[in-house]
C-alpha cells in the first residue's frame, strides 16, 4: 500500500474538471485508488463521490494506492496531483 498527502492549490478547489481528470486517470489504473479528506473515504475511480468530498484551496486530502502496478500508480496520481490540484 502506498499513501501519500496532497495540498490543494487550485484556487476553485477540487471542482468538476480536475475532478474528471483525477477519475479518468485513476479509472485507467489497476489498482484500488482512494480519497481520504477529513471523515470521508471515497473511490477515486467515482466522480461524483470525488467532487462530494468538497476539498477547498488549501484542504490536505490523503490518496491511498494499493493493488499489483501500486508503485507506478502511485506515481501517476501524484504527479497528477502537483500538476493539477
Amino acid at each position: 500500500m502506498q499513501t501519500f498527502q496532497h495540498i490543494i492549490k487550485d484556487e476553485v478547489g477540487l471542482h468538476a474538471r480536475p475532478a474528471g481528470m483525477l477519475v479518468k486517470l485513476a479509472s485507467s489504473c489497476s489498482s484500488d485508488i482512494s480519497i481520504t479528506f477529513e471523515s470521508k473515504k471515497v473511490s477515486a475511480k467515482k466522480l461524483f463521490a470525488v467532487m462530494g468530498l468538497c476539498a477547498k484551496r488549501n484542504d490536505e486530502i490523503t490518496i491511498t494506492v494499493e493493488g499489483e502496478n501500486e508503485e507506478a500508480d502511485c506515481l501517476q496520481i501524484k504527479e497528477f496531483c502537483e500538476q493539477n490540484l
